[in-house]
């Protein structure tokens, strides 16, 4: 299957089988997929907590407001923002050129420590990128999948026990579907989506095809 079409295939779903279990391995590979994404500067300002205990999950469930994918999905990846990050450049520039890390080791500091709004819309930006890649393996493994941010995360990190400086910024329920997702509710027309060359300028018309 190419990327297009998993892209078309993959679509949010609330109704999961809380019987099923993800193996070990396909946890591996869904964590994988994460970690492959691209970051600022190699940063790789998240981390992944995979939720598949059932205690966990009903618990996290609750944080997120009853909603019973939570507790009923295979797996829940919790993915955080890892707001200090970019203070450690020892472990994420560690196997880079020494030309590399001795521009990347001035430039860091410059971009982030001073600028609060940015180090957290960089951590917006790598956990997003990372959801979106988790969830097509998770199609493209067999399974349905769906993207959260309704939930209360002052209770979600303290289901999780995460550190202060690991905001939950996103929640992916995946597993084995029991009822099929509804229809989509309509994609945009090329011209009320995207530009060329400036904005307002449509050489690209008609309706994108889903």
């Amino acid at each position: 299957m190419n990327v297009l079409d998993l892209m078309r295939q993959r679509r949010s779903v609330r109704h999961f089988d809380p019987t099923h279990q993800l193996s070990e391995n396909e946890l591996r590979t869904l964590i994988t997929a994460g970690a492959l994404a691209p970051s600022s500067y190699n940063m790789q300002n998240r981390h992944f907590v995979a939720v598949v205990d059932p205690e966990v999950k009903a618990r996290l469930a609750e944080a997120a407001y009853g909603q019973a994918q939570v507790r009923d999905a295979s797996a829940v990846f919790v993915l955080t923002g890892s707001r200090n990050a970019y203070k450690n450049t020892d472990r994420y520039l560690r196997d880079a050129p020494a030309a590399v890390r001795e521009i990347f080791e001035a430039a860091i500091p410059q971009a982030y420590e001073a600028n609060d709004a940015l180090a957290r819309d960089e951590d917006c930006r790598s956990v997003g990128l990372a959801g979106m890649n988790i969830m097509l393996m998770a199609t493209e493994l067999g399974y349905e999948s769906g993207p959260l941010i309704g939930f209360d995360p002052r209770r979600a990190s303290e289901v999780l026990a995460l550190p202060d400086d690991h905001a939950p910024l996103l929640l992916v329920v995946i597993g084995k579907g029991t009822q099929p997702p509804g229809d989509r509710l309509g994609l945009l027309d090329f011209e009320e989506l995207a530009s060329v060359d400036r904005f307002g300028q449509h050489p690209i018309t008609g309706a994108l095809s889903s």
